[in-house]
């Protein structure tokens, strides 16, 4: 896992223990089990599992691959912004080219263009084997008009 300032604080910490952390606002990304291996705003790798996360058919439903694309890219915005400052999703498209049925599936974002007002990432969700299942492009507004404030609910 690599050490970054978390959204909100600046403070270095462990990403994933920071979504999950006691007390925090829950947060989908914990719901649905993404797990952060890497954090930089250039390039972000995050793994969800399948189990919990399926459609009615049993497979990966489209929308947690959205979430995971989503999450990443989002985090990578506002480590990008640097400390204190949030960033908003402003845009969002994926393409679903395989199902998966069991497994764990990993993204990894790769930024495309950082700017003072909006961060694009590229992300490739691929299954266990290697194959691609979701390309996913999200476009984030880095806000460095507004700061996160502790303990707001």
């Amino acid at each position: 896992m690599t050490r970054s300032p978390h959204p909100g604080t600046g403070e270095s910490a462990d990403l994933s223990a920071w979504i999950t952390r006691p007390g925090a606002p829950e947060t989908l990304a914990a719901r649905m089990g993404i797990e952060l291996l890497e954090a930089s705003p250039e390039r972000l790798v995050g793994t969800m599992p399948v189990a919990g996360n399926k459609q009615l058919y049993g497979m990966l439903h489209g929308g947690a691959s959205v979430v995971l694309a989503e999450t990443l890219g989002s985090i990578g915005a506002a480590l990008h912004a640097g400390g204190g400052h949030i960033a908003l999703g402003v845009d969002i498209n994926a393409t679903h080219h395989r199902p998966v049925r069991s497994g764990i599936v990993t993204g990894v974002a790769t930024a495309l263009a950082l700017g003072p007002t909006s961060a694009s990432y590229d992300v490739v969700i691929t299954d266990e084997a290697g194959r691609r299942t979701c390309s996913a492009r999200i476009t984030v507004a880095p806000n460095t008009a507004q700061r996160m404030q502790r303990g707001r609910k």
